[in-house]
C-alpha cells in the first residue's frame, strides 16, 4: 500500500505543472493559440529545407552518377531516411513529447543537408547517398509537425489546425525552389557546386526549425493533451468507468486515413520526381524547373487553409475522394501536355500538389480522431513509416519506369492509381453499415 500511496503522490506532484491547464478550459485554448504560432514559425523554416531535395537531388544525383536511370535515388534514399525517422520521432514524441521529438528530427536533417554539400565537393557518391538518407529526417519531421497543432484541438478544429501548420510551410517550400539561382550562384562563389547550393539553405533552414522547436515549445502540448485526459479518467468514480473513459483505437479509421495518405504520397513523388528531369531534357533552365516545382510545393501547402475547413465541414471521405481525381486529372495532364508547354507542366504539377493536400489533410485528420492520446503519437509515427517508404518507392521506380518507357507512361500510371481512393472510401462506408 505504502508503494502505490508513494507512486500515486508522485504523479500527482508531476502533472501539479499542469494544473492550470488541465482545470482551465481557457488557459488551453490560449496554449493551443501558442502552440500553432511556434509550429507556424518552425515550418516557415522546415519548408526552405524540405524543398532542396525536391528540386534538385534527383538532378544532383544524374550530374555525379552520369545516368538518368538512378535520378530516382535521391529522393528514394531521403524518403526511406524519413520513414526511419518517422518511427523515431514519433517514438521520441510518444515518451518526451512533441518538443524533444521534432527538435531532434530537425537538427537531424540538417546534418544530413551539410553532409550532402561535402559530398558534392568531394564527389563521394556514397557519402551523398548516406547524407541524403540522413537528410530525409527533416522531410519526415516538416510532416510530423502537422500533429503538434492538434493535440489541444476539438474534434471539430483538428483538420483546420493541421492545415494552419502546413500553410505556413509554403512561404519557405515556395521560397526555396525560386532560389535555386541565387544559392547556386552563392554556392559557386565559395568553390562549391552550383547544384548543392539549396542543400545550404536546407542545412540552416533544418538546424533554425529545430532551435524553435526546442527552445520555444513550452509547455509542450503533447504532454498536456495526455495529463488532461489522464485527470479525466482518473476523476471517473469506480473501475469500470474508468475503462469506459478509454476509448478503443478505431482500427477502420487507421486503415483508411493511412491508405488515402499512402496513395496520395506514391503518386505525388513519382511524378514530381521526374519532372524536373524531364524538363531538363526538353531544353528548360535551373530557374524554369525551380519556378515550377516552387508552384508545384505551393499547391501542396497553401490550400490547406481551405482544405482544413473543408474537411472539418464537408467532411473527410468527401475530400479523399477529392483528392483521387484531382490526382487523376494532374497525371493525364502531365502525361498529355508538350515539354515546351510551361503553362500546361504548371497547372499539371499545382494540381498534383493540391490533389496531394486535399489526401494528406483528410487522411491526417481521420488519424486523429482514430486514436487516443495514450498511443496517439506512435500510432502517427507508425503510419508516417508507411507513407515514407510509399514516397520511397514511388521516388526509387519513378525513375526506371521513365527511362525504360517515358514519363507520359510514368504520369498516367500514376493518375490512374490515384484512382484507387474511390473503392478505399466506398469500403469504409460499407463496413459502418
Amino acid at each position: 500500500m505504502e508503494h502505490k500511496t508513494e507512486g500515486a503522490v508522485t504523479r500527482v506532484n508531476q502533472e501539479g505543472r499542469w494544473d492550470s491547464y488541465i482545470d482551465l478550459p481557457e488557459k488551453q485554448h490560449q496554449l493551443y493559440r501558442r502552440t500553432l504560432m511556434i509550429v507556424i514559425l518552425s515550418q516557415i523554416f522546415g519548408g526552405a529545407g524540405l524543398a532542396a531535395g525536391i528540386t534538385v537531388g534527383a538532378l544532383l544525383a544524374q550530374s555525379m552518377l552520369g545516368t538518368d536511370s538512378f535520378a530516382g535515388v535521391p529522393t528514394a534514399l531521403f524518403t526511406l531516411g524519413s520513414a526511419g525517422a518517422a518511427l523515431f520521432v514519433g517514438r521520441l514524441s510518444q515518451r518526451f513529447g512533441r518538443r524533444l521529438g521534432l527538435g531532434a528530427g530537425f537538427l537531424a536533417g540538417g546534418i544530413g543537408a551539410i553532409g550532402v554539400v561535402i559530398s558534392a565537393v568531394t564527389s563521394n557518391v556514397i557519402l551523398l547517398f548516406i547524407s541524403l538518407f540522413v537528410y530525409g529526417a527533416g522531410t519526415a519531421t516538416n510532416l510530423q509537425a502537422r500533429y503538434a497543432g492538434t493535440d489541444l484541438a476539438s474534434s471539430t478544429q483538428r483538420a483546420t489546425a493541421v492545415s494552419m501548420a502546413m500553410v505556413s510551410t509554403t512561404l519557405g517550400a515556395v521560397a526555396g525552389p525560386n532560389l535555386v539561382g541565387v544559392t547556386g550562384r552563392f554556392a559557386t562563389s565559395i568553390g562549391v557546386p552550383a547544384l548543392s547550393g539549396p542543400f545550404i539553405l536546407a542545412a540552416a533552414a533544418y538546424i533554425l526549425a529545430g532551435l524553435v522547436l526546442l527552445f520555444l515549445l513550452r509547455p509542450d502540448p503533447f504532454v498536456v493533451a495526455r495529463a488532461i485526459e489522464e485527470r479525466r479518467i482518473m476523476n471517473e468514480p469506480d473501475i469500470s468507468a474508468k475503462k469506459a473513459a478509454v476509448p478503443a483505437a478505431n482500427s477502420r479509421g487507421v486503415i483508411v486515413g493511412a491508405t488515402v495518405m499512402v496513395l496520395t504520397q506514391i503518386v505525388m513523388v513519382a511524378i514530381m520526381t521526374m519532372t524536373p528531369v524531364h524538363m531538363r531534357h526538353h531544353g528548360h533552365g535551373l530557374n524554369e524547373v525551380g519556378l515550377v516545382i516552387g508552384i508545384h510545393v505551393g499547391a501542396m501547402y497553401l490550400p490547406s487553409l481551405v482544405t482544413g475547413l473543408l474537411v472539418d465541414k464537408v467532411g473527410r471521405m468527401a475530400m479523399a475522394i477529392a483528392s483521387g481525381i484531382t490526382l487523376l486529372a494532374a497525371g493525364g495532364l502531365a502525361a498529355l501536355a508538350p515539354a515546351n508547354s510551361m503553362f500546361l507542366l504548371i497547372t499539371a504539377l499545382a494540381l498534383l500538389g493540391l490533389g496531394w493536400n486535399f489526401g494528406l489533410i483528410s487522411g491526417t485528420a481521420l488519424i486523429v480522431d482514430a486514436t487516443h492520446p495514450s498511443t496517439r503519437a506512435k500510432t502517427q509515427g507508425t503510419v508516417d513509416v508507411l507513407i515514407a517508404l510509399s514516397g520511397a518507392a514511388g521516388g526509387g521506380l519513378s525513375g526506371v519506369i521513365a527511362a525504360h518507357s517515358s514519363y507520359a507512361t510514368l504520369s498516367i500510371t500514376g493518375g490512374l492509381l490515384s484512382f484507387l481512393l474511390i473503392p478505399v472510401v466506398i469500403w469504409s462506408r460499407r463496413s459502418r453499415i
